[in-house]
């Protein structure tokens, strides 16, 4: 397991790409719409470590709701994992509550589930797996 990406919540990518191109540097690598999410992302590539910026496109997004509540910011920790089933299962069976029952289809291509904040000390974890094509 790794760190695979952080994501940050923002209000506008526009506006966050400006202020990230500048402190990383570069451009993003990729922007990608999610729209199961409901979800505009931009990913950064850092060392073995990206940052993915979140924008909602929809007001009942999980991202609109968590800015509403507690502002932009830090949104999620995203862990890569080889087999996101087993891992999934492994962390039910320590008794985490996994919010998907299967994984599924996420940002740049990969299969996502996510365990409960109120398990990991108040921090949203993405496990992510890199579909083969």
């Amino acid at each position: 397991m790794k760190v695979e990406h952080i994501g940050i919540a923002v209000r506008s990518i526009a506006q966050a790409d400006k202020l990230f191109s500048t402190l990383f540097q570069q451009q993003p690598y990729k922007l990608e719409e999610v729209a199961s999410e409901s979800v505009n992302t931009s990913f950064y590539q850092l060392g073995e470590t990206k940052i993915e910026l979140l924008e909602a496109t929809a007001e009942d997004s999980a991202i609109a709701k968590y800015i509403e509540k507690r502002g932009e910011g830090i949104h999620h920790i995203a862990f890569e994992v080889a087999d996101i089933e087993a891992e999934m299962n492994r962390l039910r069976g320590e008794g985490f509550r996994v919010l998907n029952e299967t994984p599924k289809l996420g940002a740049d291509n990969k299969l996502v589930a996510f365990v409960h904040p109120k398990d990991c000390h108040g921090v949203l974890v993405e496990l992510c797996q890199t579909i083969r094509e």
